[in-house]
C-alpha cells in the first residue's frame, strides 16, 4: 500500500507551517538581539548558528509526524512561507533559506529510507542539516571569510542548536502528540 498525503495530513502540514512561521518571525527578534550582544566581543555573526536550530524545526517535526518523503521540506518551506508573509526583516530571500533547510531536514530522513523514526533519524537530520545550512551560509553569509577557530566554533554551535531544537525538543513534540492521540500509529 503506497502511502500518499490525505486532507487530514495536508492541513496539519499547513497548520505546522503556520505556527512554526510566527516562530520563526518572533526567532528573528532573538536572533537581532543576539547579534547585538555578541557583536561587541567579535561573535555577532554567531547569533545565526545560535538561532539556527529554532528556524529548522518544522521540516523534522513534519517529518516525524507523516513519515512521507516530501514532509520535511513542505513543513519547512511552508514555515519560511508564513514567516517571509508576516514581514521578517530578509523578504523572499526567506523562501531560499527555507528551500536550503528542507533539504537539509529532508536529506536526514533520506539517509535512514524513510524507515527508522528514533534517534538514529534525529542524528541523521541534525549532521545534514547541519552541513547544508553550513555551506549555504559559507556562500550567503561570507563563512569563508572567518578564521578557522571561529568556523569551528561557528559549526559545534550550530550543530547543537540544531540537535537541541529540532531533535530534543522535536521528539518531546512527537512524543506529546502521540499520547493525545494526535498522531496515529
Amino acid at each position: 500500500m503506497k502511502k500518499v498525503f490525505h486532507l487530514r495530513d495536508i492541513i496539519l502540514l499547513a497548520l505546522i507551517g503556520i505556527i512554526f512561521g510566527v516562530i520563526y518571525y518572533a526567532a528573528g527578534f532573538l536572533y537581532n538581539g543576539l547579534t547585538l550582544l555578541l557583536t561587541p566581543v567579535g561573535y555577532g555573526p554567531m547569533a545565526n548558528d545560535i538561532t539556527m536550530g529554532i528556524w529548522c524545526m518544522a521540516g523534522p517535526l513534519a517529518g516525524f509526524m507523516f513519515r512521507l518523503p516530501g514532509a520535511s521540506f513542505l513543513g519547512e518551506f511552508l514555515g519560511a512561507a508564513v514567516e517571509m508573509f508576516l514581514g521578517d526583516q530578509w523578504g523572499a530571500a526567506t523562501l531560499i533559506s527555507g528551500a536550503v533547510q528542507g533539504v537539509g531536514t529532508e536529506l536526514g530522513f533520506t539517509l535512514t529510507g524513510y524507515r527508522i523514526y528514533n534517534w538514529l533519524t534525529i542524528i541523521m537530520v541534525t549532521i545534514m542539516t547541519t552541513i547544508v545550512t553550513f555551506a549555504w551560509d559559507w556562500f550567503r553569509n561570507g563563512y569563508s571569510h572567518f578564521a578557522g577557530q571561529m568556523l569551528v566554533v561557528m559549526i559545534i554551535v550550530r550543530l547543537i542548536s540544531i540537535f537541541f531544537f529540532t531533535g530534543v525538543l522535536n521528539k518531546l513534540i512527537i512524543n506529546m502528540l502521540e499520547r493525545a492521540h494526535v498522531i496515529r500509529r
